[in-house]
């Protein structure tokens, strides 16, 4: 550590910007920014100079190799490069934007009223999304569970009155749908509604969804007036019920503030190195929703924490409210106040309250934070014990932390699949699902077994650079009884995998009873070389855990399978005909929608269809002519 000072420090410039901390293998490991590079980067090598974990407890030194800055102009460049080295390299030792969980947000397109705009910019419609993307879009919330988003997104399609159908409905329906006729879309696919007035109802949305009442209602209220003095009372009611709508809401949300201005308030509870952020979303001084953070390993005192955590937390794209409430003095507040001004495109207050309003929305931010550590201990907890009750239960070696099922779907014994879902720490891991098309076998659930049982575990025991996904689990479970067992163990057996080792992985199958006398029976597990079931009592932690990893692996399958089918339908349905191929296939159903339409066509009407010609439409119909409609 000490030859490596004396090697890069002296050639370290003393202007403003970023320095980058590599290992050996050249991959970044810490980003960060200072005004005077040499200054900053010297406090890491010296004794007491930086307290933090990583640095302090040698970390850095066994690991660090290299140190890279690059120079900018001033505080602010040096924010915004330190951001998008941070979102581009995931530094080991930075604070990461760790969410609880994903969360949902609205998104609306501002309507574009130029004559010549797709009509999905003239008649934009509120979406629900989980990612915020740059792409001119308004986002709101984020909303802290599905119900309330999904709620407010029913409140705006039923008084509000924008279409719900998608894009391609729009361009392509020819007369109005079922919402027309119960009045909650005036009907843009196939009427003419006025751009300008359906732009109207979007700036509701908006509104509505900026929480800024006061300016709505008064909206509404003169609209409904100017409608019933014109006597369309049919117009006039149903602006009557969206104000009642408005009013309900807002008499259900929680006043905080008595100035009303938007306000993200962070709060932050330490417990050594583990932190929680929490931010309360305070929307014209109403109390609208939370969302919390969790940070691991991280010594950083509470004013870097905080001012780390809120650059990278507004870089995502996040709305930028007026205010922006923080527990503790940050030493950069003037340039982040700055750079979320310039992000916002207008100015944003950087808060530090000593008192009023804002110290006991601070209070309260921090009680959240607080709430959410423990929270989130007591469910890893949680599942730890069920794990812990499924290792005693069935005699398990090692705590089953990482687990897979797998299930076989098929229907008398065509498109044969298998699916592959894996839980880690009793939590499913998406990105570790996987799926399998059966090669070999057909009406035969235990020769389809054994084959995808042994492709998946050539990868276990041959693995390539790239198949850490592919790492054997502590337990695996098979979807089937006694059968189905024997066919895994023999799959492992073949490709030389040990199981009578200590550190071997556990196979079990799980069985469900159809019927018993006195009701429904319990699950039950089959053990390698126990003859008799062990049956799991109903209501237990370790039954439910095993129950939810089973109809996860059957709904994927069976998802997977569904797919495959219908595409093999409509493959045999038009790839026999000569003269059509993937192109054509494509381009005809895209021209006549389905696969009715295109044997009820003409000869003519296939033939100017795009991509044919006379001959090959000619095929189709001696083909497809015989057809029903609706085949």
């Amino acid at each position: 550590m000490a030859q490596l000072a004396a090697d890069f420090l002296d050639r370290i410039p003393t202007d403003p910007g970023v320095y980058l901390m590599k290992d050996a293998g050249g991959k970044v490991i810490y980003v960060g920014k200072a005004v005077n590079l040499r200054a900053r980067v010297r406090q890491y090598f010296r004794p007491g100079g930086d307290e933090r974990f990583f640095v302090a407890a040698g970390f850095l030194g066994k690991v660090l190799a290299d140190v890279e800055t690059v120079v900018v102009t001033d505080e602010k460049e040096a924010l915004l490069l330190e951001n998008h080295l941070i979102k581009r390299h995931q530094p080991k030792f930075n604070v990461k934007l760790r969410d609880d969980k994903q969360y949902l947000v609205l998104r609306v397109i501002p309507p574009d009223l130029a004559a010549d705009a797709a009509p999905a910019r003239r008649f934009p419609r509120v979406q629900v999304a989980r990612n915020i993307k740059d792409d001119g879009s308004r986002y709101f919330g984020p909303y802290h569970s599905a119900t309330s988003c999904r709620e407010t997104l029913r409140v705006l399609n039923r008084h509000f009155q924008l279409r719900t159908c998608t894009d391609h409905v729009l361009e392509h329906r020819g007369r109005v749908c079922l919402q027309y006729q119960i009045q909650r879309c005036p009907g843009p696919c196939a009427l003419p509604i006025s751009p300008t007035t359906y732009a109207e109802q979007v700036e509701d949305v908006i509104l509505f969804l900026e929480g800024k009442d006061k300016v709505l209602l008064s909206r509404l209220r003169e609209r409904m007036a100017t409608r019933a003095t014109a006597e369309e009372y049919e117009v006039a009611a149903r602006l009557r019920d969206s104000i009642a709508a408005v009013e309900r809401t807002v008499s259900r949300q929680h006043v905080v503030q008595e100035d009303f201005v938007d306000q993200d308030v962070f709060g932050v509870h330490r417990e050594g190195d583990a932190a929680e952020l929490a931010v309360l979303f305070v929307r014209a001084g109403k109390l609208v929703g939370k969302r919390s953070f969790a940070q691991k390993d991280q010594e950083l005192s509470d004013a870097d924490l905080v001012s780390a955590f809120v650059q990278q937390y507004y870089a995502t794209g996040t709305y930028i409210p007026d205010e922006v409430v923080v527990p503790v003095e940050i030493t950069d507040d003037a340039v982040l106040a700055e750079w979320l001004g310039v992000a916002r495109g207008k100015k944003v207050k950087l808060v530090w309250p000593q008192r009023g309003t804002r110290v006991r929305l601070l209070e309260l931010a921090v009680k959240n934070a607080e709430t959410a550590m423990v929270s989130r201990r007591d469910k890893g907890a949680d599942v730890e014990a069920a794990l812990g009750k499924l290792q005693t239960r069935l005699g398990l070696r090692r705590l089953p932390q990482r687990i897979e099922c797998f299930d076989i779907a098929h229907v008398q014994g065509t498109d044969t699949v298998a699916s592959m879902v894996t839980f880690v720490d009793g939590t499913p891991a998406r990105s570790l699902y996987r799926t399998f098309k059966i090669k070999t076998s057909t009406n035969d659930d235990f020769a389809s077994m054994y084959e995808v049982l042994s492709r998946r575990f050539k990868r276990a025991v041959n693995p390539r650079s790239d198949d850490s996904a592919w790492a054997a689990p502590d337990l695996l479970v098979i979807d089937g009884g006694k059968g189905q067992l024997g066919m895994a163990i023999a799959a492992l057996t073949d490709l030389g995998i040990v199981l009578d080792r200590e550190d071997s992985i556990d196979v079990i199958a799980l069985a469900k009873e159809r019927e018993l006398a006195a009701g429904d029976a319990p699950d039950r597990v089959y053990l390698r070389g126990v003859k008799e079931p062990v049956a799991l009592r109903a209501n237990t932690a370790e039954l439910f855990l095993l129950a939810r990893l089973r109809d996860e692996a059957h709904r994927f399958a069976n998802t997977f399978h569904r797919d495959r089918r219908s595409k093999s339908t409509l493959r045999s349905a038009l790839d026999d005909i000569p003269g059509i191929g993937a192109t054509r296939r494509r381009a005809l159903l895209r021209h006549f929608g389905s696969i009715a339409a295109i044997a009820a066509a003409t000869i003519d009407d296939l033939a100017r269809a795009p991509g044919m010609t006379k001959k090959v439409a000619e095929a189709v119909k001696a083909s497809l002519g015989g057809q029903a409609p609706g085949s």
